[in-house]
């Protein structure tokens, strides 16, 4: 029979002995707070889908473009009103960025299905601080059009 070792190779302990501060946890992952706007965004949650934004944020498509998560959310009540669907494509993420491809549909025969690429950027504390939206926006072009005419009509 042996005697129980002691010193550095006795074993397990009952738990880690460090007094040290934890560190502070990590920032949302990219995923979470991309798919967390994604996700308020189209089910028009203009609360939810700001609180992943940063401060500083900057938004650009073929159609318009905004220096603040006030002015490009602003629209979105009046987007979703001929959004009938989205049905996600494809997402891509980095630590800091990320891409999502979808397919919108609306209730404008002129547009139909809008296929569209999103890239987002984040801060490093997880916060979108700009998005690129890319799509055609030729058939657009004549819908606004008609609805600009129809306005002035009235």
């Amino acid at each position: 029979m042996t005697a129980p070792t002691t010193g550095p190779m006795a074993g397990p302990t009952n738990g880690p002995t460090s007094t040290a501060t934890p560190s502070p946890a990590p920032p949302p992952n990219a995923r979470a707070v991309v798919r967390a706007y994604h996700e308020a965004r189209f089910r028009g949650d203009v609360s939810a889908a700001a609180e992943t934004l940063a401060d500083r944020f900057r938004f650009s498509s073929p159609l318009m473009a905004s220096d603040g998560a006030r002015e490009h959310l602003a629209g979105l009540e009046a987007f979703l009103q001929i959004v009938t669907g989205v049905d996600l494509v494809s997402e891509l993420y980095a630590d800091t960025e990320a891409t999502l491809v979808y397919d919108v549909h609306t209730a404008v025969p002129a547009i139909g299905i809008q296929r569209t690429a999103e890239h987002f950027r984040l801060t490093a504390d997880g916060r979108i601080d700009s998005i690129r939206l890319i799509f055609d926006a030729t058939p657009w072009h004549a819908v606004m059009q008609a609805a600009a005419a129809a306005a002035a009509a009235h």
